[in-house]
């Protein structure tokens, strides 16, 4: 174990309440690749950019175009929980981790066994009509073709229609108000805040870190973000690794 990740295990012994607030970086590991690195998604080429394509607007005027790209960069479904994921399930399972709060859309955190768990941006495994609003699992999208339609049959007998959409938050929408509340009541309460994996540039959600108020910030990244002057340790490991040290 090296020295940070020996000063990250004393924190966590002495800590009661602590809050991990990660990104994509978490799930690289598992084989999703991020967004912002040069081999990441935002740097790939496409028809149209991928902020573009992952807007509410896009969604809505090529719905089919929007689900072309969807199904081919946003859904691994053979992706599995990493050391990371585990260690942090473990954690809470003990009674020290009281939230993961998360940017990423993959559900791997709640496959790991994690329970408290907050998407910021959403998660791919839920999905609902937009006429009707009946919920739907991810097999809706994976196992459809094209614009996935929902199957509910209306008085009169006949489908309703509506296009399924992913429970994921698109470019102009706002994030969901009970998950933010949640998510900083928890970093208000913590006396350690664990960053992983996120470079810390999306706002809303990277802001709000500015609520943590308690003793220790760690921040676990393997290049400098903007906030590494609020971090009391940094680790440039990789998250699996120190984690799966620090907590397995």
């Amino acid at each position: 174990m090296t020295d940070a990740q020996q000063t990250l295990k004393k924190w966590v012994d002495e800590s009661s309440y602590i809050v991990f607030f990660g990104g994509a970086g978490v799930s690289t590991e598992s084989s999703i690749p991020d967004f912002r690195s040069t081999d990441g998604l935002y740097n790939q080429k496409y028809k149209y950019p991928p902020e573009t394509i992952l807007s509410h607007s896009f969604f809505m005027q090529k719905p089919e175009e929007f689900y072309e790209f969807y199904r081919d960069k946003m859904i691994y479904k053979d992706a599995r929980p990493n050391k990371a994921h585990y260690a942090l399930a473990a954690l809470e399972k003990c009674g020290k981790l009281k939230a993961v709060i998360t940017q990423n859309i993959d559900g791997l955190h709640q496959a790991a066994g994690s329970r408290a768990v907050y998407e910021l941006h959403g998660t791919i495994m839920q999905n609902y009509c937009t006429r009707c609003g009946r919920e739907y699992p991810l097999e809706a999208i994976t196992q459809s073709t094209g614009i996935p339609r929902c199957s509910v049959k209306d008085a009169s007998g006949g489908a309703c229609n509506g296009i399924i959409k992913p429970k994921v938050v698109l470019y102009e929408e706002g994030l969901d108000d009970d998950v933010v509340s949640g998510a900083i009541s928890h970093i208000r309460k913590a006396d350690l805040l664990i960053i992983g994996g996120t470079s810390l540039t999306v706002y809303p959600a990277a802001g709000l870190i500015r609520y943590f108020a308690g003793k220790h910030i760690v921040l676990i990244n393997k290049s400098q973000t903007a906030s590494d002057g609020m971090a009391d340790l940094i680790i440039r490991d990789p998250i699996g690794e120190t984690l799966g040290a620090v907590i397995g």
